[in-house]
């Protein structure tokens, strides 16, 4: 895109423009000189023929003239003359500047077609005047629209063969295990019962693996659907975030870690989806058990702020590189660049959360210190009124 790489300049005419010009300009003014002569010939001959309206005229006239000091009223047909001649200039430069105008709007065209070939860095870069350079001005912001278009699909078609290629690998690394497992079994090629219900076992686990994907999958280009329906009722965050804490209290025990939570105020009373805002807890509250390696406490806080209410989840992990901290929201991006799927992630949750709560007009961030590894939410306290398919689940 090239919006002020082309300078503005004026329209410069060409040879045969400039000869068109000029042969406009002769013919109108040969034409004018033959209606000037007619004119003057019919009004003559009205006057003469009518010896009150000369005799008017030309009481009329004779003060003015001894003002003027000079005959050239004298005689009453040749008061018209300069009053001819006056339309005549107008007529001429009107002819002219329309006849301008045509030719800047042509070469208009031609930049315009210019661009249509494909030349879409183009910009039609005349400066003018009046009605040409808003059309100038639309076209170019028309072109700058399109192109933008075009990028905008480009990078959703870029983004659709991403999320083929990391579908593709993510399935066939278990697939390719079940296959594997289920072929030595219907082979026959095992040893013992133990033997049988490994391998089972471990079928049994890379499919569900194979499930959590395709789970995520089909949630995350749900949320991302601009006709997602949200069901928006008035809640207590306070209140969700400390049974979300207790639900996690079971899990977070077998590794050591605590979980708490700190409001301000005690009560914070908002409209949104829970369903949804659960989700999104969830992801952050597993991803901290997952991989906040060495971490002893995660604290989910959550304290409101004006119109919005700000929650936050932290642990005291391992810090997150801080080039990893941007591309975190990345879907199918993980901090370890193995893609294992020991720990069992997808590498879509952070992905979910951050469209679920985009739905609710509010945003996410991550930011990572050596002390704290903290997931920051801010989201409105209040929603407006959603249209009518937003609002049915």
């Amino acid at each position: 895109m090239q919006n002020n790489i082309e300078r503005r300049k004026r329209i410069t005419l060409t040879s045969k423009e400039i000869s068109e010009l000029f042969a406009e300009a002769i013919i109108t003014i040969i034409l004018l000189i033959i209606v000037n002569i007619a004119m003057l010939f019919i009004i003559s001959s009205i006057i003469d023929s009518t010896p009150a309206l000369n005799d008017a005229i030309f009481a009329s006239r004779k003060s003015f003239v001894e003002n003027l000091n000079s005959d050239i009223f004298l005689n009453g047909k040749n008061i018209l003359i300069p009053l001819f001649l006056m339309m005549d200039v107008a007529f001429l430069y009107w002819r002219l500047i329309r006849r301008y105008r045509q030719m800047q709007l042509r070469h208009i065209i031609s930049e315009l077609h210019y661009i249509a070939e494909g030349n879409y860095d183009h910009r039609i870069p005349f400066e003018l005047r009046g009605d040409l350079n808003r059309v100038v001005s639309s076209i170019n912001g028309l072109v700058d629209s399109t192109v933008a278009a075009i990028e905008e699909e480009r990078r959703i078609e870029n983004s659709k063969d991403e999320l083929i290629t990391n579908v593709s690998h993510d399935i066939r690394t278990p697939l390719t295990s079940i296959i594997g497992y289920l072929g030595l079994i219907e082979d026959r090629q095992y040893h013992s019962e133990e033997d049988l219900l490994k391998y089972t076992h471990t079928a049994y686990v890379k499919a569900k693996q194979m499930k959590s994907l395709v789970d995520d999958l089909f949630e995350y280009t749900k949320v991302r659907q601009p006709t997602v329906p949200v069901n928006i009722l008035k809640f207590d965050m306070v209140q969700l975030i400390e049974q979300l804490a207790a639900d996690f209290e079971l899990e977070a025990s077998k590794k050591n870690i605590v979980v708490e939570t700190a409001t301000r105020p005690n009560q914070i009373m908002m409209d949104g989806d829970t369903e949804k805002l659960v989700r999104v807890f969830n992801n952050l509250l597993t991803n901290a058990l997952k991989y906040g390696k060495g971490a002893s406490k995660i604290i989910m806080e959550a304290e409101k702020v004006g119109t919005e209410v700000v929650i936050t989840v932290k642990n005291n992990g391992k810090m997150i590189p801080k080039k990893s901290l941007d591309s975190l929201f990345d879907r199918f991006y993980r901090v370890e660049e193995s893609r294992s799927q020991e720990t069992g992630g997808t590498g879509l949750g952070l992905a979910i959360a951050q469209s679920i709560v985009a739905l609710h007009g509010g945003y996410i961030y991550a930011k990572s210190t050596p002390k704290w590894t903290s997931f920051i939410i801010h989201l409105p306290l209040t929603r407006n009124k959603l249209p009518d398919s937003a609002n049915n689940s």
